[in-house]
């Protein structure tokens, strides 16, 4: 078997491994609403969560990629995927030790399961009804254990896992294929492995679709929809799935060869004869540790890259992680309907953007100073095609007492305060409570007793309210009082906007990707050939402690700041947030990111200049040694 077929079984191999830990990230990040609204916790809390696989990725990345470059890369490659799968499969546990899920309403109390008993919405029942919840919390009928922390540790162990594939299986890759092939191969390899979160966003969208405890309720009993602030899915299957998937991914690469047949790029050290004579000790490798990392950090144009990749990466995390729920709240989608657009439309264009790179590079042997060039212009590029991403937004819908003042009141300046005014004064509505029901005024309230409505007909889905006195002040007629159950629907030019917005997106991330293998070509070439594990792993570390870990906290910390209406526990506590401001929601998205791609565009623009000059500066020393040679050896 010749050194082609070796690769390309490496590259097969490796590129499974790729498409299910990327399938495993694309899901966790579709279920990011879903487990926030499973555990009753806010954006912060879900933002710790997603950092978590940074934080496992950190705690090795840099030893791994160090110290594993030195021993049988394909096989620690697949300890770490075999680790990944055992990660993701614990994230699945809690589902299985916590109870049914329990989602909070004030139109009907459920004695168990299967059966619901009607009570009066405007009446004294409604606060009686309060007092039985805080009565069963009393005894204990809620978990207070934070099972949420299992789903934390499962991804650490992810991120553990996932720290040898980027590093090992990319130097890899370079050390022993031609130097004109390396970049297309990088290229398939990132290709196929996009792949990965078209699978992972379906998955995330069908486990959307289905209700948390399917099989174990009766579905008819469910008077909520997946457009729903209290839905939540069953988040927990996708990672049943992909846990599977990724062990199976670990098996084929504990029966790969530590190297590759000698090409006339591969180094003396790892020639295979070479490894049989003399194999260095941890110690002797350790010793060379300090010294190697010394000289990589040293490399200014390296420490550059470094600062601009940061940077980026603190707008790709803050985008990748909050992207679904962006659209969710700014667009009024589902997120089933979410999920399945965001793989249909984004990932297909990533893909044939990586492609495209990596056939660039092999087709015109861009150099180091073409890579930099084609990276810089790229995401330039890429950056004025989000600015029409600020015109296309949706108001907020009418909630009364939150959103829009109840009919005859002042303007809203205490949200719970205003929840009860005249017209529902007397229902004994309790503010905790989030059952929004739609009026046939066209506002939003957020309970039937918050819209004084007096009775009721039909169950489950077919339920409606009736002679509801806060419709009526609106000027409504008694017999166009009543309400149904969810949220009124938003404009239908917002469903529009939202399919314009995705439009964009898929070509802006086309254009960003064609500079994606320049980008990790340039963490390769800008240091020496030994360092090339090394500045990877380096390169990765430094994203994750200073991008992938704290942007998703800090900005989970913002967009709590603009929630509007929080859920409850039932036991008392803030829980999930039900309703956000999603103008203000819109610019703190858009804008900070929008100025981190700026910073990080500047700073790669001075690296391109610095590069420049390195590669003007090299040339001409080769000049000035051609021009002395003659002098040196007069005999030649």
């Amino acid at each position: 078997m010749n050194i082609l077929d070796d690769m390309g079984i490496f590259i097969g191999v490796l590129a499974f491994c790729y498409f299910s830990k990327s399938l495993t990230g694309a899901y966790t990040k579709s279920t990011i609403t879903q487990i926030e609204r499973r555990f009753e916790i806010p954006s912060s809390t879900v933002g710790i969560i997603d950092g978590s696989f940074e934080m496992g990725n950190l705690l090795v990345i840099t030893v791994v990629s160090y110290f594993g470059a030195k021993f049988h890369r394909p096989k620690i490659i697949g300890a770490g995927v075999l680790l990944m799968g055992i990660g993701t499969l614990l994230m699945a546990l809690p589902h299985f030790i916590m109870g049914r899920y329990k989602f909070e309403t004030a139109a009907t109390h459920t004695d168990d399961a299967d059966n619901f008993t009607l009570i009066s919405t405007c009446s004294s029942d409604a606060q009686t009804t309060v007092q039985q919840l805080v009565s069963g919390c009393q005894k204990g009928e809620e978990e207070s254990s934070p099972t949420w922390v299992i789903v934390l540790l499962g991804n650490i162990i992810r991120g553990i896992g996932e720290a040898s594939i980027g590093p090992l299986g990319m130097s890899f890759i370079d050390d022993y294929a031609l130097p004109e092939n390396s970049a297309f191969y990088i290229g398939c390899l990132h290709t196929l492995g996009v792949i990965g979160p078209i699978f992972g966003y379906t998955l995330g969208s069908l486990c959307a679709s289905l209700y948390v405890d399917i099989g174990l309720v009766n579905q008819e009993t469910i008077t909520i929809t997946p457009q729903d602030s209290r839905w939540v899915g069953a988040w927990w299957l996708g990672y049943v799935v992909s846990g599977l998937l990724t062990l199976l991914a670990a098996l084929p690469l504990w029966f790969l060869p530590r190297a590759l047949p000698e090409n006339h790029q591969t180094s003396e050290q790892d020639h295979p004869s070479n490894q049989n004579k003399h194999t260095p000790s941890i110690t002797e490798i350790a010793r060379d540790f300090g010294p190697s990392l010394k000289h990589l950090l040293t490399n200014k144009i390296y420490l550059l890259y470094l600062v601009s990749n940061v940077v980026a990466f603190n707008a790709f995390a803050i985008f990748i992680t909050y992207t679904p729920k962006y659209l969710e709240q700014q667009f009024g989608q589902s997120a089933t309907n979410t999920n399945f657009l965001i793989g249909l439309t984004s990932i297909p264009p990533v893909a044939l953007g990586m492609f495209l790179s990596g056939w660039i590079m092999k087709r015109f042997k861009l150099d180091l100073l073409g890579s930099a060039r084609m990276s810089f212009f790229t995401a330039i590029s890429a950056l004025f095609l989000t600015i029409p991403y600020f015109a296309l937004s949706c108001e907020n819908i009418d909630v009364a007492g939150v959103t829009v003042p109840y009919q005859g009141s002042v303007e809203v300046q205490n949200i719970n305060s205003d929840l009860l005014t005249s017209c529902n004064a007397g229902c004994g509505c309790s503010d905790f409570q989030w059952d929004p029901v739609c009026g046939q005024n066209g506002v939003t309230y957020i309970s039937p007793c918050h819209a004084g409505c007096n009775s009721t007909r039909g169950t489950g889905w077919n339920m409606t309210f009736h002679d509801c006195t806060c419709v009526q002040s609106w000027g409504m007629s008694a017999g166009n009082s009543s309400a149904v159950l969810g949220q009124c629907s938003r404009e239908s030019s917002c469903t529009t906007m939202f399919y314009i917005y995705l439009a964009l997106q898929s070509l802006a991330f086309f254009v960003y990707c064609m500079g994606t293998v320049p980008f990790f070509i340039i963490s390769l070439r800008i240091v020496d050939p030994e360092l090339k594990s090394l500045s990877v792993g380096m390169l990765l570390l430094v994203l994750r402690v200073f991008g992938g870990i704290p942007a998703p906290i800090y900005f989970g910390a913002l967009i709590d700041s603009t929630c509007v209406k929080w859920g409850h526990k039932k036991c008392g506590g803030r829980g999930a947030c039900r309703m956000y401001d999603t103008k203000t929601f819109r610019f703190l998205f858009l804008g900070l990111i929008s100025c981190l791609q700026v910073l990080s565009y500047i700073l790669l623009w001075v690296a391109v200049i610095q590069i420049t000059r390195k590669v003007q500066n090299d040339k001409q020393v080769s000049k000035d040694i051609e021009l002395q040679e003659p002098m040196l050896y007069p005999e030649k």
